[in-house]
This record gives structure tokens, C-alpha cells and sequence, in this order.
């Protein structure tokens, strides 16, 4: 990766070979691959004046979230916008191009000790772009937060081909309101996001986690640990609650798991782990992993749910539910999801501090609908929700993947309407199928 200007604008590359049969649809009968954003500007206005529909798409790891319009006329595809643009090593900042994969961008700041401090599943394939879009986080939430609080500047291209730029290229910019939020999480339908400058960190000089388990019945013994975390003077960047499966299947412990990370100087680190080990429950199993190991955790455990881009089981149905309740309702809902009928896998994790949970579903068509159902109402009962964020297109037309719409609904069709009359973009992807 480099950091230089825009190429000279040339005719995008055509692909005829997508398939509308694809299981999580979102895609269009052709693909475009522009290069530039003046390409893509060009494309959009094309588009937007004959009245075609576009998909957009970054990697296509997102391909089933979201999404009941199963035909579009063009899919554009952002994979050829890529490179970082400028990086202002001393403010600690970076602008880059939306096609830009999260491994290719921390690759590039990896020489520079810096890091961006999102951690979304499949960086391999997940671009910026779409993690902006999408507003993804990670299981580093806790201290790091989401895509929306570290975005300070974008540019975007209108429906109508305009380009526009929203925030700036420095962190201290307070006059105005704040445009970046208006795209970051609005799924693609609103405008193309062709650049992105983000805050950066320092890479961390220490990194350690700390794996505490405990039988089910001892369930209530981790929520108190958690609670006691969070009232003390420790900073740990993860606080994931793992239910049996899941703790089964990454680190072969069949009981529930706290994932405890801290990220800071060695000193400060060794002694938060010590910490733990002082206020751990009674008979809890602690396992302690350090640097290598506990980077390679974490490399697995964002490629364990399926995306877009995997191959579907035919023989099973698999989806994937956000979870959004009040931080120690995490608890309360994962205990729940016990309860969901039998041929039904969960495997859960969610963060006892910011109370985003994601569940996995895995088996028979049915009984996966009928456990996203029993998922969503256990949520709202508790004043959360729940949205599908992976599920083959025949089923999201089928159930309502955003969940009911909020009584501020009327606010999102304004803006759509004002800014995309014709819903030339990602038509139906979003809340209330705007």
C-alpha cells in the first residue's frame, strides 16, 4: 500500500458473471469496479438520471445483513478504491480509501506503531468503507468504542453524483454539526463513502487476556466479577461474556467464559491480571495468555461467524443476531438463550460493559426463524432490541430483520427521501426498507 494521489480516471471494469441466485442477495446482474472517485461519481449519476438501482459493496462480507429488494441493476463494488491517501504520523490520523481491507490498513500503521481500534469480524475482507457504513465495533468496544466515534472526516458522493466532505483531517474540529454520523451506520443509502480519515492509537506494548470460567450453576459468580471490574480502578479493553458453546469451541472449556484484555505497558498490565486473580470467584478455572497467543485469539474469534462471503451449509441455516440492552441485561439474555428449542447450536458472546451481544444460530430453517423470534422478544421485554445481521435473502424477506421501527422512524424517511428521491442507492437495505 502507498500513499498518493487519484488515478486518472478510467472505463470501470464490467463483471457479468454474478449470479442472482446468490443465498444472500444484494447484488446486482452486473458489477462495476471503479478505481477513483470520479469514476464513481460518474457511475451515480448515470445511474441515478435512467432510474437504475445500484448496490453497494465493499469486500461483500456484509452481503446478508440487511436487505428484501433482491434485484438491482448494478452492483459497485469498491474493492478497486483503495490506498491510504495521508498519514500524519505526529496527529495521529490517517485518510484512506474505502475499498481499503482493515488488514491492509493495520499492516501499513503496523511500521508506523499505530493502529486504528476497531476490530470487526473478517478484516481480511471487511473494507473501511463498509465498517464505517455498517458502524462496526469488535469485542474491543469496551474502551475503544464503535466506527462512529473515531470517524472525524468522509468523503461521500450523492445519489446525484455530487461529491461532498463531511468533518476534517484533524481530531479538534467542534464548529457545526456533526455530518459524519449521518453516514456512518445509514447502510450504503445515502451516498458512497469513498474516503475515510479516522484517529489513530498507539500500538499497545503490552497485550494479555485473561480467560476466567465457571460451571453454569456458577453463572451469577462471573456477574459479580464483571461488576466488581467495572467498579474498580482496572481499564480492560474487552469484558466478553462467552456461553458454553461457544467457550467449547475456541478454547475447549465447556462452561461459561469472561474474556478479561487489557492493552497498555507491561507493568500496568501484569497488574490488573493480578487483579484478577485476587477477586476471581471461588473454584473459577484462569487461564492467562500474553502478546502472540493473545493476538491470535483474537485473529480467530473475528472469522467465527459466517459472512457473505462463506459458502452456505445447505444442510443447515445459519444466522447471525445483534443484540443491543442495557449492559448487564447481557447476562440475563445470554442465561435466557438457554431456553430456545432443541436442533438449535448457540453459540453467544456479548460485552458486560457496553451491552452489545451477537448470537449464532445454526440448524433446521424453522427452528432458526422460530429462535431469532424468541431472541427478539426477550430483548425488548428488557427495553433492547434485536436486528439480523447475517441470513439468507429468502428468510430476511420473510422476517423483519431491523425489528419493529422507532417512533423517530418519520426522521429516517425524510433524510432518505431528501437526499436519494429516486432510491437509486441500496434501495430496501435499511430500517422500514428505505
Amino acid at each position: 500500500m502507498k500513499v498518493g494521489t487519484k488515478e486518472v480516471p478510467q472505463e470501470p471494469r464490467k463483471d457479468t458473471s454474478v449470479s442472482l441466485a446468490d443465498a444472500f442477495g444484494n447484488r446486482g446482474a452486473e458489477v462495476l469496479t471503479p478505481k477513483s472517485e470520479e469514476e464513481i461519481a460518474e457511475i451515480l449519476q448515470k445511474a441515478n438520471q435512467e432510474g437504475k438501482k445500484i448496490a453497494v459493496e465493499g469486500g461483500g462480507s456484509k452481503r446478508g445483513y440487511g436487505g428484501t429488494k433482491e434485484h438491482y441493476d448494478y452492483t459497485l463494488s469498491m474493492a478497486g478504491n483503495k490506498g491510504v491517501v495521508e498519514h500524519k504520523v505526529g496527529d495521529m490520523t490517517v485518510t484512506v480509501r474505502a475499498g481499503t481491507t482493515i488488514t491492509e490498513l493495520q499492516d501499513f500503521l503496523q511500521e508506523h506503531n499505530q493502529m486504528i481500534s476497531i476490530h470487526p469480524n473478517w478484516p481480511d475482507q471487511a473494507t473501511i468503507g463498509g465498517v464505517i457504513a455498517a458502524n462496526e465495533s469488535g469485542p474491543k468496544r469496551l474502551k475503544y468504542g464503535s466506527a462512529r466515534d473515531l470517524v472525524i472526516g468522509l468523503r461521500v458522493v450523492y445519489p446525484d453524483g455530487e461529491i461532498i466532505r463531511t468533518g476534517a483531517k484533524v481530531v479538534k474540529n467542534v464548529a457545526g454539526y456533526d455530518m459524519n454520523k449521518l453516514f456512518v451506520g445509514s447502510m450504503g443509502t445515502l451516498g458512497v463513502i469513498t474516503e475515510v480519515t479516522m484517529k489513530l492509537r498507539p500500538k499497545p506494548k503490552c497485550e494479555s487476556l485473561v480467560q476466567v470460567s465457571v460451571p453454569e450453576e456458577k453463572l451469577q459468580d462471573l456477574k459479580d466479577l464483571a461488576v466488581r471490574v467495572q467498579d474498580s480502578m482496572i481499564e480492560p479493553v474487552s469484558l466478553e461474556l462467552l456461553n458454553t458453546a461457544l467457550s467449547k469451541k475456541i478454547i475447549n472449556q465447556e462452561a461459561y467464559t469472561l474474556l478479561i484484555a487489557f492493552e497498555d505497558v507491561e507493568k500496568s498490565c501484569r497488574y490488573q491480571e493480578e487483579w484478577i486473580y485476587k477477586h476471581k470467584p471461588e473454584g473459577a478455572d484462569v487461564e492467562v495468555i500474553h502478546q502472540q497467543e493473545a493476538h491470535h485469539f483474537w485473529k480467530t474469534f473475528k472469522n467465527l461467524e459466517p459472512s457473505g462471503l462463506t459458502a452456505p451449509a445447505f444442510e443447515e441455516t445459519q444466522a447471525v443476531i445483534k443484540i443491543g440492552s442495557k449492559n448487564m441485561d447481557v447476562y440475563e439474555i445470554m442465561k435466557e438463550s438457554a431456553g430456545i428449542e432443541a436442533g438449535v447450536k448457540v453459540e453467544a458472546h456479548g460485552g458486560l460493559g457496553h451491552g452489545i451481544s451477537y448470537y449464532t444460530l445454526s440448524g433446521p430453517e424453522r427452528k432458526v426463524i422460530s429462535a431469532i423470534q424468541h431472541l427478539r422478544r426477550t430483548a425488548e421485554e428488557k427495553k433492547g432490541y434485536a436486528i439480523v445481521k447475517h441470513l439468507p435473502y429468502h428468510l430476511r424477506d420473510e422476517i423483519d430483520v431491523w425489528g419493529k421501527k422507532t417512533s423517530y422512524f418519520f426522521l429516517f424517511e425524510g433524510i432518505k427521501r431528501t437526499i436519494d428521491p429516486k432510491n437509486t442507492l441500496n434501495h430496501q437495505r435499511f430500517i422500514g426498507g428505505i
